[in-house]
């Protein structure tokens, strides 16, 4: 179920306009400083977690203990950031410095109360946060809740 999810979650994001990486969060912008193996702007999708509950038996299917899962989906949303947006800076530039703020609305925009693949439910949007990194590259953490049944 967990694959299906995730690629399901690549599908939807890869025609973004401008995106030109969709893969699972496997480390690509951990510790390759200054050149990861991705091209910007990115999206990565992780598992957070998932936490499962039992809910009952179907002797007809394998396994034939039943859960719930709910839990969380990570999209972790970067971009080169190699100019400022300050209130001098030519409207170009500006406008570059921007772009990832378009990425993460594109982003929200596909997968907020989608449901992504079988028996998962809709993606809503729990949390965002900004990851502090000291090599250019600008990113952001967006969670979403999804809950699935019959796993």
């Amino acid at each position: 179920m967990s694959k299906e999810v995730l690629k399901s979650i690549q599908d939807i994001l890869t025609p973004i306009p401008g995106m030109r990486y969709v893969d699972e969060d496997w480390g690509q912008l951990d510790d390759y400083s200054p050149n990861p193996p991705t091209q910007f702007p990115l999206a990565l999708i992780d598992i957070g977690n998932l936490q499962y509950s039992d809910i009952g038996k179907d002797k007809t299917a394998t396994p034939q203990n039943r859960q719930m899962a709910t839990g969380t989906i990570v999209i972790s949303i970067a971009n080169l950031k190699l100019t400022n947006t300050s209130a001098r800076a030519p409207q170009s530039q500006k406008d570059k410095a921007w772009a990832i703020w378009d990425i993460v609305a594109s982003v929200h925009a596909k997968l907020h109360g989608v449901a992504v693949g079988g028996s998962a439910g809709a993606m809503m949007r729990t949390a965002m946060r900004k990851v502090k990194r000291d090599d250019g590259i600008q990113e952001y953490e967006v969670t979403y809740t999804i809950g699935m049944t019959n796993v």
